[in-house]
C-alpha cells in the first residue's frame, strides 16, 4: 500500500462522542496520527454509549480505531501544559466543546 493522504500530519483531538471524534478517525483512516485526549476520570463518554460488547461501546470501538488514546485532566495546570506541549508540533487540533470551555480550561486559541 502506498503513502496515505494524510501521512505525516499530527492531529490533536480534544473532543466527546460523536463530532469531533468522527472527523479525527476520518482523518486517522486517512493516515494521519492522532492523539486522542480522554478525562482520567471516565474517558469519552461514547466508551460507554449504547449497546456494549464486553463492557465498552461498540461505537468506541469504530471511532477510536487507528487512534492513540491518553488521559490528561485538562482541569488541572499540569494537564494544560501537557495539552499546550502536544500542540506545538501538532498541525491540527479538533474540539467539540460548548463555546468557552476550552478558555476555561485556559486552553483557548490565544
Amino acid at each position: 500500500m502506498g503513502q496515505m493522504p494524510l501521512q505525516g500530519i499530527k492531529v490533536i483531538e480534544i473532543g466527546t462522542l460523536i463530532a469531533g471524534p468522527f472527523a479525527a478517525r476520518l482523518m486517522a483512516e486517512s493516515g494521519a496520527e492522532v492523539i486522542k485526549i480522554e478525562s482520567p476520570k471516565d474517558g469519552d463518554p461514547l466508551r460507554q454509549w449504547r449497546r456494549l460488547h464486553n463492557g465498552t461501546s461498540l461505537w468506541w470501538y469504530v471511532q477510536a480505531r487507528n487512534k492513540k488514546s491518553v488521559t490528561i485532566n485538562l482541569k488541572k495546570e499540569a494537564g494544560q501544559e501537557i495539552i499546550r506541549q502536544l500542540v506545538k508540533d501538532a498541525d491540527i487540533v479538533i474540539e467539540n466543546f460548548r463555546p468557552g470551555v476550552m478558555e476555561g480550561w485556559n486552553l483557548g486559541w490565544e
